[in-house]
């Protein structure tokens, strides 16, 4: 059933008077009736009409024997009262199947009602009536004679089936326990209708009696008086109330658990206050529990996660209850610190303005376009999302790990600051070169003395956010031994699936790095372990060409040099004539590392003459370089090196960058051997060989005696014999070496070359092109030797590059000797005249 608020038609409020009287189950007779259990005056029947004024019920089902008040606000149900008075005071109350419609026409009422008369009524000051109704008989409505001004229908009464049998007395039992458990349990039910119901001997009148007093939907309510056969209401009301009766015990175990937590903290609060009290009066009050104050004020100012702050409470509370000198209690001290200094809620706001993070990147690094691209592109996804999607949504994008692959010097660790500086977060540094213990990233567990945690949990605690740039640095140089494999550490930290909840050995609980930018670097992509290398997106950057290093110099590393020696504007001017000889003779290198050293050189040395008052100010000019750095210390030795047969210029990839180096070969009297020196690699030995049977095979086409090989043996040298050399693309470096040696023709000294040669003599494809290139034209060549198939990465060397070089496609080895080798033998003093003549 409802609440007694909810029984209103006209919107009002019942009559609080007649409360008491709602629950009662009466008895009606013709003549007078009884409530409360008086007696009557007579044992007839009383007569129901067959046509009666329909009055529908709001939340609530009227059943027969029962009797409560009512309150009537509506115009058209106050008229349908007062005109039922009139007459034989009897009228229909029948539920209504929506509470929301004010005025229900026939389809929204229930077929099923009672028959009611009224007993009683009292007239308000604001127009309404209270009524005090009770039910006669269970009717059924069959036609509807009138609609307005309310409605009128012809009824029928259908008296309930009722037997006497062992079920039912079974079922009426069963009912009653489960009225009397739920009637001590709900506080609002007196105890007088629980006496009433045992009482009551016939079950029909004790289904009403019980219904009447509990809480119900008005379907239920409704259904049980449908219901023709007494048994079928006893099932169907002892469903309810066992259900009734889980909800109602369900409730009362939560809210006594409820309270005892309540008077369990409340006691404690008690008992701590107490006992700060009595330390305070004794004057023992220490600083264990000031200390232990502060620590839970820290705890609750950290805004943490709640399993962070459910174990930062628990290891305070262990602190608490042992003493300060104990041996455990700095260690959950350092703890708390760790726990409490983290930035667990503590984020910086992302500057979105894609002009701004172009404007600072082009500010900092020179070209390097594919990098700056790729962190507009982050910036632009993220406010999108941001604009589009919500705030959440933008922080719940993770994008991918950055990992910067290219020589030392060319600027990836400094990007990470600028990247940082663009995106407006903080920024912070973690070096791996060298690192083989997992505890470093982990940490270590706080069962060992001096744990600590790894150190991503420390350089975020240094960033004072959980959202910085982080760059690692060196991952290519992460070691691996028995005592772990920090690579395989950092599988979780970089994956942007897991390192959501990255769990710290030393904290043991759950901190979001999925908000952390990493960005790693390394020198070489070999050494980094497959599943490590496929959760980063690898950027490339290659090394400078001469005219990116004087761009370089002139918009960052002067100016840097300048300040770091005190210099002002104006007291040094150096000429592109300089910068340009300081990188050809005094710097070999990809990046710009060395070359900014030279430049601070010279800015002490102008400092110095400025200092001691010899200058005012200095312009360095090419001729002025020497003066300042000392002589040359790099040439071009490749016509040098090339002026006797056997000597070919090659172009190789190292980890620094792209590089030139020189196969020498020389032939002696023998029995055919072959002798391979320069610390080789396997492949580049196997290279070697295939020159070697293709030269031979080729012999007498090339124009070399087929005798020469087995009266010859031949010594093949790659100088800087302690550098390990290994690789395919020398193959054809090899195979001009032989040919040169055996036709005695010299090789053009402007010519580098590279490329892969099988037995047939075909070219095949390279790696590190553009490296290769960049180090030919720096060293001074004008001619480069490439396989036909790598013209596809002519597009990624610069434009000003392939404008100066002549770049000769071959298929063929037969190619490379037409391009590469002079047509004159080579004079027995040196050739000279061959040198000038190329």
């Amino acid at each position: 059933m409802t609440t007694e608020k909810e029984k209103d038609i006209g919107n009002d409020e019942p009559n609080p008077a007649e409360q008491t009287e709602a629950r009662t189950v009466v008895q009606v007779r013709n003549g007078e009736s009884t409530a409360g259990g008086r007696q009557v005056e007579s044992d007839e029947p009383l007569p129901i009409p067959d046509e009666l004024a329909v009055l529908p019920l709001r939340n609530m089902v009227l059943y027969p024997m029962a009797a409560m008040p009512l309150t009537v606000g509506q115009p058209r149900s106050i008229r349908l009262v007062n005109d039922a008075l009139v007459e034989q005071r009897i009228i229909a109350l029948v539920a209504s199947k929506d509470p929301e419609v004010d005025e229900p026409g026939p389809d929204l009422i229930y077929d099923v009602g009672t028959a009611a008369m009224v007993h009683r009524l009292r007239r308000t000051p604001d127009g309404t009536l209270l009524l005090f109704v009770q039910g006669v008989e269970r009717i059924q409505l069959k036609g509807f004679t009138q609609i307005e001004p309310y409605m009128r229908a012809n009824v029928a009464v259908i008296p309930e089936k009722s037997e006497v049998s062992v079920e039912i007395e079974a079922l009426k039992r069963n009912m009653l326990d489960l009225f009397r458990s739920l009637v001590e349990l709900m506080p609002h039910v007196p105890e007088e209708v629980v006496m009433a119901a045992l009482n009551i001997e016939d079950p029909r009148q004790l289904v009403y009696q019980i219904a009447s007093n509990m809480r119900m939907s008005i379907e239920d309510a409704q259904e049980i008086l449908e219901l023709d056969d007494v048994k079928d209401k006893l099932s169907k009301l002892t469903g309810i109330l066992s259900r009734e009766l889980e909800v109602v015990q369900l409730g009362q175990k939560i809210r006594t658990d409820a309270q005892s937590e309540m008077e369990k903290v409340q006691r404690e609060y008690f008992l701590r206050e107490q006992l700060k009290a009595i330390k305070r009066e004794l004057g023992e009050e220490d600083e264990q529990s000031v200390e232990a104050d502060e620590y839970r004020r820290k705890i609750a100012e950290a805004n943490m996660p709640q399993e962070a702050e459910k174990e930062a409470l628990r290891e305070l509370s262990r602190m608490e209850k042992m003493p300060a000198a104990a041996a455990e209690y700095s260690v959950i001290k350092t703890y708390l610190d760790w726990m409490t200094s983290l930035p667990w809620s503590v984020s910086t706001d992302d500057n979105l303005d894609i002009a701004h993070a172009r404007q600072v990147l082009d500010e900092d690094h020179y070209d390097l376009e594919e990098i700056k691209d790729r962190i507009l592109e982050y910036l632009a996804v993220r406010k999108l999302k941001l604009e589009r999607e919500g705030e959440e949504e933008a922080l719940r994008s993770r994008g991918g790990i950055l990992c910067f692959v290219g020589p030392p010097g060319t600027g990836k660790t400094s990007l990470g600051r600028s990247i940082a500086r663009a995106l407006g977060r903080n920024f912070t540094r973690m070096a791996l070169g060298g690192m083989r213990d997992e505890a470093e990233i982990r940490g270590h567990r706080r069962t060992y003395i001096g744990a600590m945690p790894g150190r991503i949990v420390q350089a975020i605690k240094r960033a004072e956010a959980n959202n910085p740039v982080f760059i690692l640095d060196e991952v290519d140089k992460v070691g691996a031994d028995w005592r772990g494999d920090p690579s395989s550490a950092l599988l979780e930290v970089l994956d942007p699936e897991q390192n959501f909840e990255f769990r710290d050995h030393y904290l043991d609980v759950a901190f979001d790095l999925s908000r952390v930018m990493f960005i790693t670097t390394a020198n070489m992509l070999d050494p980094i372990p497959p599943p490590l290398r496929d959760r980063m997106e690898i950027i490339q950057l290659d090394g400078y060409t001469e005219e990116e290093k004087l761009r370089i110099a002139q918009q960052y590393l002067v100016p840097r040099q300048m300040k770091a020696a005190s210099l002002q504007e104006g007291e040094v001017v150096f000429e592109e004539g300089a910068i340009r000889r300081i990188v050809r003779d005094y710097t070999r290198e990809a990046g710009v590392r060395n070359l900014e050293r030279e430049v601070g050189s010279v800015c002490r040395k102008i400092a110095t003459r400025i200092a001691a008052g010899d200058a005012e100010s200095v312009n360095v000019t090419w001729d002025d370089v020497p003066d300042f750095l000392g002589k040359q210390r790099f040439y071009s030795e490749a016509a040098e090196r090339t002026e006797l047969p056997g000597v070919v210029t090659g172009l190789v990839w190292t980890p620094v960058g792209g590089d030139i180096v020189f196969i020498e070969s020389t032939k002696m009297r023998g029995k055919g051997g072959m002798q391979l020196t320069g610390k080789l690699g396997e492949v580049m030995r196997e290279s070697a060989q295939a020159a070697m049977s293709y030269v031979r095979a080729q012999a007498k086409a090339l124009g070399i005696d087929e005798q020469a090989f087995a009266k010859s043996d031949v010594h093949i040298h790659v100088p800087a014999g302690a550098v390990p050399k290994d690789g395919p693309s020398a193959g054809v470096t090899i195979a001009t070496s032989l040919v040169s040696l055996f036709t005695n023709r010299c090789v053009r000294p402007d010519v580098g070359m590279t490329g892969e040669i099988t037995l047939r003599g075909q070219v095949l494809p390279i790696g590190g092109l553009k490296q290769k290139v960049l180090a030919a034209h720096r060293v001074g060549l004008k001619t480069v030797i490439i396989p036909r198939r790598n013209e596809k990465d002519l597009d990624d060397i610069p434009e000003e590059i392939r404008k100066e070089l002549n770049v000769v496609l071959v298929d063929r080895i037969e190619q490379v000797f037409e391009a590469t080798l002079l047509d004159d033998a080579c004079p027995a003093d040196g050739g000279q005249e061959v040198a000038g003549e190329s």
